[in-house]
């Protein structure tokens, strides 16, 4: 029996399109938190996703491409929200949340795809935008945010994207130009009291 172009069996097994790439993924997010950076190869993603490599080839360049694609789906994550009544402490709580997750075996495949990746801008570009669990942290920050709004604790407008990605975005550039394996709780107090808070003052209103 033929093959199809991804190297499985023609007929109802044939995958093709999202379809594969979700295999794909799936199986290059298993090596990633099984073997780390270092472990994944593409051998082993298309021995995991049932495909070869020539399909996997087709989608991303080589193995670090198809790292930070994976990593992006292996970080995304549900974020709640805290609700402690004082904007400075629910900062500080999805602050700690982050750094949590980023110093865990997550934040050591982001440090070694950073590495990887070296110079070329195109993938250190992907690393720093905000992945699925970067759009999450900014969901719970505006909801914060806007609970804050409400309390009069912050003035209108706080919820712009721009202000809310601000303490996100400085945690990761901790590890991002630091390489540290994980954030003292010093340099989040600093981020939400030097940075985040006097950011919302300056909008209009006391935080």
């Amino acid at each position: 029996m033929p093959e199809s172009g991804d190297g499985r069996q023609g007929g109802a097994s044939r995958r093709r399109g999202a379809v594969l790439e979700e295999a794909i993924l799936r199986a290059a997010a298993e090596v990633l938190g099984e073997a780390g950076v270092d472990g994944l190869t593409m051998d082993e993603v298309a021995r995991r996703a049932g495909t070869n490599k020539n399909a996997i080839y087709r989608r991303w360049p080589n193995r670090v491409a198809l790292g930070v694609a994976a990593y992006r789906r292996l970080a995304a994550t549900e974020v709640t929200v805290p609700d402690t009544g004082s904007l400075r402490q629910d900062a500080l709580e999805l602050l700690r949340r982050a750094n949590s997750t980023w110093s865990s075996p997550y934040g050591e495949i982001l440090r070694g795809l950073i590495s990887a990746a070296g110079s070329t801008p195109e993938l250190l570009a992907e690393l720093r935008a905000p992945a699925a669990e970067g759009d999450a942290y900014e969901d719970a920050w505006t909801a914060a945010v806007g609970r804050a709004v409400a309390r009069g604790e912050a003035p209108p407008g706080s919820q712009h994207p721009r202000v809310v990605s601000v303490p996100v975005a400085l945690l990761r550039n901790e590890y991002v130009t630091r390489g540290v394996p994980a954030v003292p709780d010093a340099v989040l107090a600093e981020i939400v009291d030097e940075v985040f808070l006097p950011l919302l003052r300056g909008r209009g209103g006391a935080a």
